[in-house]
């Protein structure tokens, strides 16, 4: 049996491949190791794993994870996993390297992810070759649901926010200014809970024209700072997974024509071009 795994900073997406051939899917939270350590995803893959799951039989785990940018990150989770899939020969590698795989294949190109943070990269059918840092949520993630959230929160506690967004806000979340400012600065996870909020301005009907202008302000920094950085960028077509481009896609597509590229594979998840590239690479 062999498990193919992608996670992202908020979720992770699981594939069983048994000896058949036949998926099963499931769902966990997600393991960034810049903000959790061995002890927490074994304890929450503990819980979230299905109970089912015969995790004595195998044999093979791969593994894409956000924030698996080195041999001391990657670790962190693989010492997690080896106190779980004791059996199992285990391998992880970049997110980055996932969704390359997923929306290319074995053919060269341009790849992206834009969900809770962001990444870029140029592929050349089987290893990233060259990747612009996204400077990660504090720095940069241009384009990512934590910038996305970030400028809706900056604008709600400055008072910034229009009028009719800040009532439906907080009918919404019951958000106190310092609430926010303390999620923010004091507790775990301040990536994930600014990325949230990505929904309330996919879902907002109330102002569209405030929440359109805040995603394709976050887009064009995302092709202004990083996508327009690559060498003869415009000569790839654009392609790219996630949930915040998945759900933006028609103004991502909008920006990507602004500057030049054309518009390939936008996918919500990779888990399933994943799996066919691992079925057809074996």
């Amino acid at each position: 049996m062999i498990i193919i795994a992608d996670g992202g900073s908020t979720k992770t997406n699981w594939c069983l491949l048994d000896d058949n051939q036949k998926k099963i899917y499931f769902n966990t939270e997600g393991y960034n190791p810049y903000f959790v350590d061995s002890d927490y995803i074994v304890g929450s893959l503990k819980k979230g794993l299905p109970q089912d799951l015969p995790l004595e039989k195998i044999t093979e785990v791969y593994y894409y994870g956000a924030g698996v940018h080195n041999e001391e990150k990657a670790k962190i989770v693989s010492d997690a996993f080896v106190k779980l899939f004791t059996n199992a020969k285990i391998e992880v590698g970049h997110d980055l390297l996932a969704a390359a795989r997923a929306l290319l294949g074995a053919t060269a190109g341009f790849a992206a992810i834009l969900g809770t943070g962001t990444n870029t990269c140029i592929y050349d059918g089987k290893e990233i070759t060259y990747n612009i840092n996204s400077a990660a949520y504090i720095l940069g993630d241009e384009g990512s649901g934590s910038f996305i959230g970030k400028k809706l929160l900056t604008d709600y506690v400055r008072g910034l926010m229009p009028l009719d967004v800040k009532e439906a806000f907080f009918d919404t979340y019951k958000l106190t200014e310092d609430e926010i400012m303390d999620n923010v600065y004091t507790k775990p996870l301040a990536n994930r809970f600014c990325a949230s909020f990505s929904k309330f301005v996919y879902d907002n009907n109330v102002n569209i024209q405030y929440t359109r202008k805040i995603v394709d302000d976050s887009f064009e920094a995302f092709f202004a700072n990083l996508v327009s950085k690559y060498p003869n960028y415009q000569d790839h077509s654009f392609n790219c997974i996630g949930s915040v481009g998945y759900n933006f896609r028609n103004v991502l597509e909008e920006k990507a024509a602004q500057y030049g590229m054309k518009v390939g594979k936008i996918l919500r998840s990779p888990i399933d071009d994943l799996v066919k590239f691992h079925i057809e690479n074996k």
